[in-house]
């Protein structure tokens, strides 16, 4: 599998963990190419789950999904994850140096590739005020950097794969307004034309998606724009309201 165009199509897909009760119920969904979705709601709505399906974390309990119309069981899964970029919630940084961090899922990339990475990703100016700048030395999970610096390095380690597909479970911890800015300004230039699957924690990211998805115990409750959403005066009406009651960059309440 050389590349793939990232069109994603969910079709009546329905999931359940191990005998636990269905955490997504009659998902269909279709995601075009370049696309950048957003998913929010409650925790527990299955936004994470969504996710994970896509990522082949977990393979759906009926219906199936779709990548550029192949069931994503048919494609080799290793060769299909090769082609997807994945930043976790809390990105897991081993010991080592900043370059190593990077370079986790290309272990061969030079020290040019790594560079060229962290400056598309926004990341390269951190990276720079740090000491020893790449061979900065990073200890267990990263407790040594901030949480926006530890974003940006996982952003890097996705561009620097060149994925076709962007599955982003946006971190929850609370960034300071310059962190969160960077971050915003490093997720947009990683998406760019790929198609981009983002678990929203934070309004102001899903209103800046192509597309939001408001998920509702494990269904879709709304789907639009950001503007469409709001027009309808439905949940993410209500939700951004409470959001903008309390003040941009704060997160919104009930895990959205």
């Amino acid at each position: 599998m050389t590349s793939l165009r990232g069109e994603i199509a969910f079709e009546g897909v329905s999931f359940a963990y191990a005998d636990e009760e269905e955490a997504l119920t009659g998902i269909d969904l279709r995601i075009p190419a370049g696309q950048t979705v957003a998913f929010v709601g409650e925790t527990g709505a299955g936004k994470s789950t969504l996710v994970k399906l896509v990522a082949r974390f977990y393979d759906p309990t009926s219906g199936r999904i779709t990548a550029d119309g192949t069931d994503l069981r048919l494609l080799d899964r290793t060769a299909y994850r090769h082609r997807l970029g994945v930043v976790p919630q809390e990105a897991y940084l081993f010991e080592g140096t900043v370059r190593d961090a990077i370079a986790y899922g290309l272990p061969e990339a030079s020290d040019a590739q790594v560079e060229a990475a962290a400056r598309a990703a926004g990341a390269h100016e951190m990276i720079a005020t740090l000491e020893d700048g790449y061979l900065h030395e990073i200890a267990e999970r990263g407790r040594n950097l901030s949480a926006g610096q530890r974003q940006l390095i996982a952003l890097a380690r996705a561009e620097l794969v060149d994925p076709d597909i962007l599955l982003l479970d946006e971190a929850t911890a609370s960034l300071d307004l310059a962190s969160e800015a960077q971050v915003n300004q490093a997720t947009d230039r990683l998406a760019g034309r790929r198609t981009t699957l983002v678990v929203a924690h934070r309004l102001t990211t899903a209103a800046r998606a192509d597309r939001v998805v408001v998920m509702d115990r494990g269904r879709v409750a709304e789907d639009g724009t950001h503007d469409e959403l709001l027009a309808r005066e439905g949940t993410y009406a209500r939700l951004w309201r409470t959001f903008i009651g309390e003040g941009i960059g704060e997160d919104t309440p009930a895990g959205v």
